[in-house]
């Protein structure tokens, strides 16, 4: 049975015409790094075998992928965001394609397939690279771009857990604060490639790579190696699409040079900083503390005055006569609005350089199958600030941006009772304004997909919570013998409040994350910059030795696994679930010309633990956990469910 999914307005449909509802998770979270040689980044390394990294094994052994998916699937999920990375594709060289790995993910989506998953591919990227201090394009693409990977931690040009973190400490350590790996963003290694990578032609029209543009040579391998993977999964009909790249970053495009970046928190760097850093100048800049906008010191950077760029390579945007430097030594700005205005135009980073990039994606991955989604994203920040697309988006394309409440993310702090929003500065107190206050964000979020032409869904491909918030407060009580659902109640309790709002709003979703090989250690965690958003640890097994239990090692499940229409005969206009009294309502539109039912994941194992009141006149449970119900006329379909507290799987999965 084919299972794949088309684009109704605003709503997915399946092939019988139901409105389905994709909930999910990213699996994993250490797909951004190799597992020979181990790449948690925890671990020193100077990356020198990177072209001989191999990403097969993750997100797990595919001897262990059955008991991992059937878990998800008994959590109620129906979908996966699937990472993977260009560096896991083609770390070996230009062209050169990992073919083992191209199986072994392959392997993954079938496995996935017979648990009941729609998956779509994230081609998955944090600042660049994991030589940047995140994920995603491989080491050669320094080479090819002229810059030497090799210095930029001595020139202070990108911020990297490898070269900063002594493990033989553990823990937390002031060398590397905790969620400081997104600064590198704006720091130079990252910039210029983000800068060269979408708007290369632009502003650096004369650097080449053999009979190539550095944007030409760059864009045409990232879309090589996602073809590579579109052409080993074509004939899986329950993959249903790409996503273009995961949380881009546009460089300095469109900002003037001499103009802070960001004041997000850290250090801040302009264009002119970072490029003065990196043919080794030494740059003073002002450094603004996390949640404010006003500088309280300072932070010298490149002091030892080390440039980045490859022996007989220089910096194509000097050389197109954006900046340069003075008799005095010093950085000037010779076109301040380099960046900013092209050929007397204002730079519009979506429409000038989004929107292509885009339509390559789509026709990349159409060539090979033409029915598949695009998932789009933008940068996330904007999109956060009610951003937009670009106008001339791909048809089919899916609002795939993401969400975070960027207070409990980056603090590993929440109470339930009080919540401030860093973007804005505003504070919401008690646990209903929180949830209002997260409909709101999302709301704005869901409006960039309402707006283009005809509406796209919105599919929501990151949020989700640090298991180690508080202090790593829970890791402690787990580690001392306690085994209730109390010691993840703060995170069960965060969990609820969002995914009440995706109810409200009727979005779908994917949660960031499920780590196979997570770890309670503040070191470890996700195995990525200290990272720990895992619903799943093998740390937390209640019985290592008894595989038959699916929630054991499960985080804050109660949270998560919740009851949801997956899909439904016609329509849904409104659900709801109060986590505190086991209540669950639902409404839906009927299309009496939809032939299949209603179906409601319902998390427990015992149809007796629920007490079922419908319009409906067919009744039945279609499979474990899930409830069909069919109407047979037009109209209304009312469902009201009464989960009992006597249940023990119930109180798995309600919040207390």
């Amino acid at each position: 049975m084919t299972r794949k999914l088309t684009i109704d307005g605003t709503c997915f449909r399946d092939a019988s015409g139901r409105h389905v509802l994709l909930r999910g998770v990213n699996l994993g979270g250490d797909c951004k790094v190799p597992v020979a040689p181990n790449g948690h980044t925890h671990l020193p390394t100077d990356f020198s075998d990177h072209r001989t990294a191999s990403f097969v094994g993750r997100p797990f052994p595919l001897a262990e992928a059955d008991s991992h998916l059937e878990r998800l699937a008994h959590w109620g999920f129906n979908c996966l965001r699937l990472l993977t990375t260009w560096e896991a594709v083609e770390h070996a060289g230009p062209g050169l394609h990992d073919q083992d790995y191209l199986d072994y993910l392959r392997a993954i989506c079938i496995a996935a397939g017979r648990h009941g998953f729609f998956i779509f591919i994230d081609f998955h990227q944090d600042v660049w690279s994991r030589m940047t201090g995140g994920d995603g394009a491989p080491g050669w693409t320094f080479e090819a771009a002229g810059l030497d990977l090799t210095r930029f931690h001595e020139a202070d040009a990108a911020h990297v857990m490898q070269h900063r973190y002594d493990h033989r400490l553990g823990g937390r350590q002031p060398a590397y604060p905790q969620m400081s790996w997104a600064t590198n963003y704006r720091m130079p290694a990252a910039a210029i490639m983000w800068t060269l990578f979408f708007a290369g032609d632009t502003f650096a029209p004369h650097a080449r790579v053999g009979d190539h543009s550095v944007e030409a040579f760059l864009q045409s391998h990232y879309l090589g190696a996602m073809r590579a993977v579109a052409e080993r999964l074509a004939d899986l009909d329950h993959v249903i699409g790409f996503d273009t790249l995961n949380e881009p970053g546009t460089g300095y495009i469109g900002h003037q040079l001499e103009a802070p970046l960001s004041r997000m928190g850290g250090p801040v760097w302009s264009a002119l900083d970072g490029l003065a850093v990196a043919s080794g100048l030494t740059r003073t800049l002002p450094v603004v503390p996390f949640g404010t906008r006003a500088a309280t010191g300072v932070q010298v950077v490149n002091p030892a005055q080390v440039p980045i760029w490859l022996p007989g390579r220089s910096d194509p945007f000097r050389e197109a006569g954006a900046w340069d430097i003075g008799p005095d030594g010093a950085a000037q700005a010779l076109q301040p609005d380099y960046f900013a205005v092209h050929l007397g135009r204002r730079v519009d980073a979506e429409e000038d350089h989004m929107a292509p990039f885009f339509r390559a994606v789509a026709t990349t991955v159409r060539a090979v199958r033409d029915d598949w989604l695009i998932f789009a994203e933008v940068d996330p920040f904007a999109a956060s600030r009610g951003g937009r697309f670009p106008k001339d988006c791909p048809e089919r394309t899916v609002n795939a941006s993401h969400w975070y409440d960027l207070a409990c993310l980056v603090t590993k702090t929440f109470d339930g009772e009080r919540s401030v929003n860093i973007l804005t500065g505003r504070a919401r107190e008690g646990r209903q304004a929180i949830e209002d206050g997260y409909v709101e964000e999302l709301g704005r979020i869901k409006a960039i997909g309402d707006a283009l032409p005809g509406g796209a869904p919105t599919l929501i491909g990151e949020f989700g919570i640090p298991f180690d918030m508080n202090g790593a407060e829970a890791y402690g009580r787990w580690a001392n013998g306690e085994r209730t659902a109390d010691v993840w109640a703060r995170q069960t309790l965060a969990l609820d409040l969002m995914y009440n709002a995706l109810d409200r709003l009727l979005l779908n979703s994917t949660q960031w994350n499920y780590t196979a090989s997570n770890r309670n250690d503040p070191m470890i965690g996700d195995g990525w910059n200290q990272e720990d958003l895992s619903i799943w640890s093998a740390d937390q097994k209640t019985d290592p030795a008894d595989p038959a239990d699916p929630d054991s090692g499960g985080r804050a499940v109660a949270g998560f696994c919740r009851p949801f229409v997956r899909a439904a005969q016609g329509s849904i206009l409104h659900q709801r679930f109060d986590s505190t009294t086991g209540r669950f309502i639902a409404e839906i539109a009927v299309d009496a010309r939809v032939d299949r039912p209603t179906e409601i994941f319902v998390p427990v194992s015992d149809p007796g633990a629920v007490d079922i009141q419908t319009t409906g006149e067919a009744i039945a449970w279609a499979a474990p956990r899930i409830l069909a119900i069919r109407a047979s006329r037009p109209g209304n379909l009312v469902i009201h469910l009464q989960i009992k507290p006597t249940s023990t799987s119930t109180e798995e999965c309600r919040t207390d």
